[in-house]
């Protein structure tokens, strides 16, 4: 039984997903083959996953190649309602509500696992930890998962050096068609989204400090110095932050950057990025976001403690008066900008990183028994397979190889 909104949203959340469809043709593919093939049947799937559009596609597929969908999102405010409506309208389950508190979201996890499910799609990390803790009781009949994103796959090999991993896990977020795309050129223009939709103001002109020179710091670094902005990038990898540099960014620490910044964009991964000494000598109006997955990058309570003054300014930007006059603007209350602010990453982008989702738990299947309880990386003739397709389908095409060629690369001497 879903626990959704509104069912009568659906048909909004319907033409959300025509609309992304239309622009996913290597999802398309699949679907179409999964739908003849239908090597899901009988088989659970248990989703938690941002929940909009182009998941809902995901979904659909995994549907119809006979699967039985229970999904649910992965942060408190990246669900689309109308898209969850238009879902549990298919008849998938669906537990899934924009701005549920953190017992509700963590109660819709667990529901979404109480079907006992046969493979796992996860974002983040959440239901491999509730299932190794818990929800161990629903892991009976776990052949094992897929992970998206880069703060999940840090989870699951810290869970694996600590021989703490009852399955195997698919490191989707490491594959070539995932982290050079999704987390490069999705995170990129879907976090610029995000913060002039809810700003309304200018790019160009103004100094944004990026946290985290990874792909998706590189991504954000690239796109916001198009738009006209100074950059300037914090590492704590000196090789990163040579390789920033080298872009042609300015490097410091936070404590210098703090000062000079208009806008704030953390991409970590990691917690405690910006903290109370920071605000205390930011600009006024300086604009804080993060792109990264969970919502400790910008440490709220500190910004909450030098605030006289704490009120919504408009949609998703909440002010927060300091006592020496200033106002520093924390976008989608330091939670994912680009998804709780925006609507993620483009379909053309997600069209590689789903691709890979759905071939990587169809992989599992076939090799059910056969694997050992660690993190496996995505296969390379499916990372292959879908940059193949991926390339056909944008009207390109690439060289092959002649005998000699391939001859002459594998000598010995």
């Amino acid at each position: 039984m879903s626990s959704i909104l509104d069912i009568n949203l659906a048909p909004s959340g319907r033409n959300k997903i025509d609309w992304v469809r239309s622009y996913m043709p290597v999802l398309g593919m699949i679907n179409r083959e999964f739908s003849a093939s239908k090597p899901f049947s009988g088989v659970k799937v248990a989703m938690s996953i941002h929940l909009e559009a182009k998941t809902a596609y995901l979904a659909e597929t995994l549907r119809d190649g006979g699967a039985e969908v229970h999904i649910t999102g992965c942060n408190p405010l990246s669900t689309q309602d109308d898209v969850a409506a238009a879902l549990a309208a298919e008849g998938l389950e669906v537990n899934a509500r924009r701005g549920v508190s953190d017992e509700e979201y963590t109660r819709d996890l667990k529901e979404t696992l109480s079907c006992s499910p046969d493979v796992i799609i996860d974002d983040g990390g959440d239901l491999v930890h509730l299932l190794h803790g818990e929800c161990r009781t629903y892991a009976g009949n776990i052949i094992g998962g897929a992970e998206e994103t880069t703060t999940g796959v840090h989870r699951l090999f810290a869970r694996q050096r600590a021989g703490l991993l009852d399955f195997p896990m698919v490191d989707v977020n490491d594959a070539d068609c995932k982290h050079l795309f999704d987390n490069r050129y999705g995170t990129g223009q879907s976090t610029i989204d995000g913060i002039m939709n809810t700003t309304n103001l200018i790019i160009a002109g103004k100094t944004v400090v990026v946290a985290g020179y990874g792909w998706c710091g590189r991504g954000l670094a690239m796109r916001m110095k198009g738009m006209g902005a100074l950059v300037i990038v914090t590492e704590i990898d000196p090789v990163k932050a040579i390789e920033a540099a080298m872009d042609g960014f300015r490097v410091m620490k936070m404590d210098e950057a703090a000062a000079v910044g208009d806008i704030f964009v953390t991409l970590t991964g990691c917690r405690d990025v910006i903290v109370g000494r920071h605000f205390d000598v930011m600009k006024d109006g300086a604009v804080l976001a993060n792109s990264g997955h969970f919502d400790v990058e910008i440490n709220k309570s500190d910004l909450e403690s030098r605030a006289d003054r704490i009120w919504e300014r408009r949609a998703n930007i909440r002010g927060y008066h300091m006592r020496d006059g200033r106002t520093i603007n924390l976008l989608a209350d330091g939670r994912l900008v680009n998804l709780a602010a925006g609507n993620g990453h483009p379909a053309e982008i997600m069209d590689m990183s789903f691709a890979l989702q759905a071939r990587s738990l169809e992989w599992l299947l076939k090799n059910k028994g056969k694997l050992e309880n660690k993190v496996y990386p995505v296969p390379r003739e499916i990372d292959l397979a879908v940059a193949e397709f991926k390339v056909s389908s944008l009207g390109y095409a690439v060289d092959s190889l002649t005998d000699e060629q391939r001859e002459y690369l594998e000598k010995v001497d």
